[in-house]
């Protein structure tokens, strides 16, 4: 018995040590082959369109979660599948007016993972658990809604295609909504700082994968920072939101210490998310324009083109009006 009770104990440790559930009862990610029961394509596409990163229009439009295969439904044919908290958290967001979003009706959770700030996001949903409110909080693989189709897409989504879009991101900035009046003057802000255009994802499907291949030994936060460099850019800021909310990212470097911080290094995958960021006194920093391009992997460029972040002009690199318009609001 005393063996049974180790193992158990063990087990829950192991079990505590993995951040992330899966958020529907779709297990076929973690079976080996499993993947096009899993994964939802887009209309006429194979499973991988409906995977996380460069996957539809040839590759260069970015999809930035996962769209999860219904694998419950009523007798008219419609999704029943129970869609459950990730992680532990609170309830961020709540959009009930599917209209308004591509995302239909959707809920952003937030969660604090090795002391970082973490969103997941469930779009696409039909129903929501009875008192879900903003600030109410949530246990991992708590149901808090039920897998739908709605979205305000041209192209509805068919009953064959019902899936829940799931995403594990970070948050760009608290001041979304300034960025957004100043580049979106005459369209309306409806979800403020839960636009899922301040959210900016990492691949679920490797996170998974990882934390199954890992166990207890997954962090999350070296998952982020081993992520594969697209460029660095050096930013004339030194002091936004994001280096706040997100300190774990940020590198130490001694000279900006002494002198001060006048701007900062970022390294970013093909997605735009920061996986380091060091900060730079103004005796390290030679250009006088806001941005500066430092280098960029030409390999994971042309492996992920699809956020067309930066640009080849003849030997040299630049950014580009996506890439600008995306330092803008991460340095919001």
């Amino acid at each position: 018995m005393k063996w049974v009770s180790l193992f158990v104990i063990v087990s829950a440790c192991a079990v505590a040590a993995q951040p992330f559930q899966l958020p529907t009862a779709n297990r076929a990610l973690l079976e080996r082959g499993g993947e096009e029961k899993f994964f939802v394509g887009t209309t006429g596409k194979p499973w991988m369109s409906g995977m996380f990163g460069c996957v539809r229009t040839s590759g260069y439009q970015m999809h930035e979660g996962l769209d999860i295969r219904s694998v419950q439904r009523s007798k008219r044919g419609e999704p029943l599948d129970p869609v459950m908290a990730a992680a532990d958290g609170t309830v961020a967001y709540i959009n009930k007016r599917a209209g308004t979003s591509n995302y239909g009706n959707y809920i952003v959770l937030r969660h604090l993972i090795e002391g970082m700030e973490v969103f997941t996001l469930y779009a696409h949903l039909s129903a929501f658990a009875e008192n879900l409110r903003a600030g109410k909080a949530v246990n991992a693989g708590e149901a808090i809604a039920t897998m739908g189709r709605t979205s305000n897409t041209r192209e509805r989504i068919s009953q064959e295609r019902a899936h829940v879009h799931f995403e594990i991101d970070l948050q760009l900035s608290e001041r979304f909504p300034t960025w957004y009046k100043k580049h979106h003057p005459k369209e309306p802000d409806d979800h403020g700082v839960w636009n899922g255009m301040n959210l900016v994802g990492i691949d679920p499907r490797l996170v998974f994968l990882e934390q199954q291949a890992k166990g207890p030994k997954f962090s999350l936060l070296e998952f982020i920072r081993s992520r594969p460099e697209l460029c660095r850019v050096l930013v004339r800021d030194a002091n936004f939101s994001f280096v706040k909310r997100y300190p774990m990212l940020v590198r130490n470097n001694p000279t900006a210490q002494t002198e001060g911080v006048a701007g900062h290094e970022l390294a970013l995958d093909f997605n735009g998310v920061p996986i380091a960021i060091t900060p730079r006194a103004g005796s390290e920093i030679k250009s006088k324009t806001r941005y500066q391009v430092l280098s960029v992997n030409a390999v994971v460029q042309k492996e992920n083109p699809c956020r067309k972040l930066v640009t080849q002009r003849g030997s040299s690199w630049q950014l580009t009006s996506q890439g600008i318009n995306f330092l803008d609001l991460l340095t919001e």
